[in-house]
């Protein structure tokens, strides 16, 4: 494993933007590890609608930057006592969705620490049956990343007002907010740490030293920041990309299962699937917009439907959903 080491940039569209360009162009033969602190912003899964997904006035008048990720799952907040991680390999097939494969030397430096650390739910880390840690995962070409938040001291505060839940997701916790099921590292611990020293913990775990002279590390170039802030402009730092059109549909379906909730809005014109598109914090390998695509100009009747279906793993845009709950979606 080689560390990557983002320069202290706090800039969440730069940070998100040159994960995605190192994954996709500096990957070799061995995995990477890369981390950074982003100053405060609401980070969007891939598949969800940002407009529905945070407060807009407690974001704009908190100077929030909004930016969206590759991966699935759900929206997160990123301040300066939050350190992200994020683990990439080109072990795709024995890897995706295993969780537990790569956050365990992480949960071992919180367990030394005195946090009473653990895997939980789909993609967290726990504590004390809080939530101290959310997961996300993104594969392409095959190759993929798994990363994750670490809420050391973050301004609690500001995710619960910031953020805005739907009420099938906080009922499924079995807690009434959002402060109520998240915690601060900070909590638990025996003595105070900063970010760094965090950070730094887990690279000691990883590679044996906190000597950075002695951790193996992949050199960004000047030709790597170049094309992650080329990023930035094409992407990371656009309203399209981040906030998107909000999707005319006169049907619409929600349903939220283990592997996440599932919001399907389709405009039906003439019979026929003029548009859809899939909303929700479900984790699949693939983009779904790839099975949009397959979806529309058809009939919009139940055999038509399965037709497409049948030819499909639906499991790999919606993780572990079955075709039949995604048929109940879109013609019951």
């Amino acid at each position: 494993m080689l560390f990557v080491d983002n320069g202290g940039n706090n800039d969440a569209r730069l940070n998100l933007a040159l994960e995605e360009h190192v994954l996709r162009s500096r990957m070799a033969d061995d995995d990477l590890l890369l981390f950074y602190v982003n100053a405060p912003a609401i980070i969007i899964g891939r598949n969800q609608n940002t407009i529905e997904e945070i407060n807009s006035e407690v974001v704009d008048a908190r100077g929030i930057r909004v930016v969206r990720r590759v991966s699935g799952g759900g929206a997160v907040y990123h301040d300066l006592g939050n350190l992200n991680f994020s683990f990439m390999t080109r072990d795709v097939n024995a890897r995706f969705n295993r969780y537990d494969l790569f956050n365990k030397p992480v949960v071992e430096v919180l367990r030394e620490l005195g946090v009473p650390a653990e895997i939980g739910g789909r993609n967290d880390i726990l504590a004390d049956g809080r939530k101290i840690s959310g997961n996300a995962q993104f594969a392409t070409a095959g190759k993929m990343f798994s990363h994750g938040t670490l809420l050391l001291d973050s301004n609690l505060d500001d995710v619960t007002a910031a953020l805005r839940p739907k009420p099938g997701k906080v009922e499924s916790k079995g807690v009434k907010s959002i402060r109520s099921r998240v915690a601060n590292i900070s909590e638990f611990l025996r003595e105070p740490i900063t970010v760094r020293e965090l950070r730094d913990r887990i690279l000691e775990r990883i590679f044996g030293t906190r000597d950075r002279a002695l951790v193996p590390s992949l050199a960004l170039n000047p030709a790597d920041w170049h094309a992650a802030r080329d990023l930035v402009e094409r992407r990371y730092g656009s309203w399209g990309w981040n906030y998107g059109e909000n999707p005319q549909s006169n049907v619409q379906r929600v349903q939220r299962f283990p592997a996440g909730e599932i919001d399907v809005r389709l405009d039906v014109q003439g019979g026929r699937i003029a548009h859809v598109r899939f909303f929700g914090d479900f984790m699949g390998r693939t983009e779904v917009r790839e099975l949009e695509a397959r979806l529309e100009g058809l009939p919009y009747d139940r055999e038509a439907i399965v037709a497409v279906l049948s030819d499909l793993d639906v499991g790999q845009y919606f993780g572990d959903i079955a075709i039949d709950d995604v048929l109940a979606l879109l013609a019951p």
